[in-house]
């Protein structure tokens, strides 16, 4: 535990880095450029498909003309934008998380590594291929998951639960290949995995609940989507932020772990050797008396 609290400290005085804050720009300018595209282009076009949707389900239909005749004739106004926000927001939330990992993990951790663990020795047991291929057997995992779990968001409690899950895995994935990438061996890196896997996996589900918080905006009232815009930029910068402090915190672990791991290894291997030697040959004992 003192290695987990300990590199997630460290991760949070690098987030305050000159290095990290710029590094972080250019996959925020990418976010926001790609959410104006779709949002100009596609906007009111998923917004029409989304209301002819949930007006042919006759069940869903009388319950928002029941709303209506109460006088909450908002609410019908409001659900197609509402479903399209909660439905892109978890594909916002995997490129924001591919793009940190692709854009800003391998200076962060070289930083780090420079920074803590210069004498480190880089084995070098990943590839680039390596990552790629697993990065995207995880990616499409985990959207079909969150595929999968969509009639899920409708219940209040689990929406706030499974989504998270779901990034915090793909994070776990991710992160757990990259940062060890470059400096451990293949055999290190599983040996390193088998030992810390919950705490890997626990720190990329935290991870996926602080990614969630933008989430609370757009559930906290209808009135959000007036500003969904801007609202939709300052979620993308905290996407950024989140997981730009998920490559430092597991940065920071994993190579602190690979440092402990050799040296645990060196201490065995420098024991002293203590030669064993036979016995002395005894004389031959006396015989014994008549």
């Amino acid at each position: 535990m003192k290695l987990l609290f300990d590199s997630f400290w460290r991760a949070v005085a690098y987030c305050l880095h000159w290095n990290v804050i710029v590094l972080s720009l250019l996959p925020l300018a990418l976010m926001v450029g790609l959410a104006w595209v779709l949002g100009r282009f596609f906007w009111e076009s998923a917004i029409d498909a989304v209301r002819s949707l949930l007006e042919s389900w006759k069940l869903l239909a009388a319950v928002m003309n029941w709303l209506e005749g109460v006088g909450l004739p908002g609410l019908k106004a409001a659900l197609g934008p509402l479903v399209v926000v909660f439905i892109s927001t978890p594909v916002i939330v995997v490129i924001s998380l591919l793009l940190v990992a692709a854009l800003m993990t391998p200076a962060m951790l070289r930083l780090v590594a420079r920074r803590r663990f210069p004498t480190l020795e880089r084995k070098r047991g990943g590839s680039l291929v390596a990552s790629v291929f697993g990065t995207a057997w995880a990616t499409l995992a985990a959207l079909v998951a969150l595929l999968l779990s969509v009639p899920l968001w409708f219940i209040p409690p689990l929406v706030l639960v499974v989504p998270p899950l779901i990034w915090g895995w793909l994070t776990y994935r991710v992160m757990s290949y990259d940062v060890l990438a470059e400096h451990a061996s293949r055999d290190e890196r599983r040996e390193l995995l088998r030992r810390h896997r919950p705490r890997l996996f626990g720190m990329g589900v935290l991870t996926g609940y602080l990614g969630a918080a933008p989430s609370l905006v757009w559930a906290s009232s209808l009135a959000a989507l007036v500003l969904a815009p801007l609202l939709m930029i300052v979620a993308i910068w905290i996407y950024t932020l989140v997981f730009a402090f998920a490559s430092l915190w597991f940065a920071h672990f994993a190579l602190a772990a690979l440092a402990a791991l050799r040296a645990e290894r060196n201490a065995v291997t420098d024991l002293p050797y203590v030669e064993t030697m036979a016995p002395a040959a005894l004389p031959p004992a006396a015989p014994n008396p008549p």
